[in-house]
């Protein structure tokens, strides 16, 4: 089992309810497209085309001041294994590796398109900044 050093600032960890690995990512990409209605992970409708992140998506996150750190299903379970909640999530742990959901998956499942992932990430992360002073959302 790896271990896992404890971040300096918290991170933003953004966990797909998919398995990782090319196998997984092709067999998740055709359900994707052949089924979607049944397809079990609504972060990666969201931030995913058919074969690569939304560009938009990118960018956010790269205008975010803190770390994204994305994690599957399983590694996350390695990596966090008394998380006991639904994924898909989008989730803040804190310098002492302690979670806290920013975006529950009833949430996530519930939104229609990308634009409203980024504008409710906005209004979290906005409140989030009076816990963590150095979230910083840009106007």
């Amino acid at each position: 089992m790896a271990r896992h050093k404890s971040p300096q600032k918290p991170q933003l960890l953004i966990v797909y309810n998919a398995d990782g690995g090319v196998l997984n990512m092709l067999l998740h990409a055709a359900h994707k497209q052949f089924a979607p209605d049944s397809y079990p992970c609504s972060l990666c409708a969201l931030t995913y085309g058919p074969v690569s992140m939304r560009g938009e998506w990118k960018r956010f996150l790269k205008s975010l001041p803190m770390d994204a750190v994305f994690h599957h299903r399983d590694d996350f379970a390695d990596a966090y294994p008394n998380y006991g909640h639904d994924l898909p999530a989008i989730l803040v742990a804190d310098s002492n590796r302690r979670l806290r959901a920013l975006i529950p998956a009833s949430d996530l499942d519930a939104m229609d398109d990308l634009s409203d992932l980024i504008v409710e990430m906005e209004s979290k992360l906005e409140a989030e900044r009076v816990n963590m002073p150095f979230v910083r959302v840009s106007a």
